[in-house]
């Protein structure tokens, strides 16, 4: 290894690529994130009241009536706003949880789905290769391979379903 390369431990962004591609990793990974911002916003919301009764009890002699609570507005409104965003945060987490869930669910959907298309062209394309004959001893009898020893006649052409 040359001293310019990196081995794969030392990557820092290692733990997060195999938790990206791992759905339920991903689920508790942001469970966890969600867990510190919900704990992040409960204490932000005790300190919102304890700001709010501090600033708008602090009184300067003179003052007149309300002036106390329009100097503690702008801190009151800074830490709503902060708020405001931890739980837009908050949300986001749960919603990237579940859509991270519903993306591998259509992922395996459309797998499924081309699966699925693939046997129907493949069953189109060579019909008689699936359909064995019904009698190995009847005169006029579909042959497994539908060249010139096929049906000699438009009457012992197999029945087509119409679409």
């Amino acid at each position: 290894m040359s001293t310019d390369e990196k081995p794969f431990f030392d990557d820092p962004n290692a733990a997060l690529r195999e938790i990206a591609q791992n759905p339920a990793a991903y689920a508790h990974y942001l469970a966890d994130i969600h867990r510190v911002v919900l704990d992040v916003q409960a204490k932000l919301e005790i300190l919102q009241r304890e700001t709010r009764v501090h600033c708008r009890g602090t009184r300067v002699e003179g003052d007149k009536m309300g002036q106390a609570l329009l100097r503690s507005l702008p801190v009151e409104q800074s830490l709503n706003g902060i708020l405001k965003n931890l739980k837009g945060i908050s949300s986001g987490l749960e919603k990237s949880a579940h859509k991270r869930h519903a993306h591998d669910e259509k992922v395996n959907e459309v797998r499924a789905k081309r699966k699925e298309k693939k046997q129907l062209k493949a069953h189109k394309a060579s019909p008689s290769l699936q359909a064995a004959p019904e009698s190995s001893g009847q005169e006029g009898a579909q042959s497994p391979n539908p060249g010139y020893g096929g049906p000699t006649s438009i009457y012992n052409l197999p029945r087509r379903e119409s679409a």
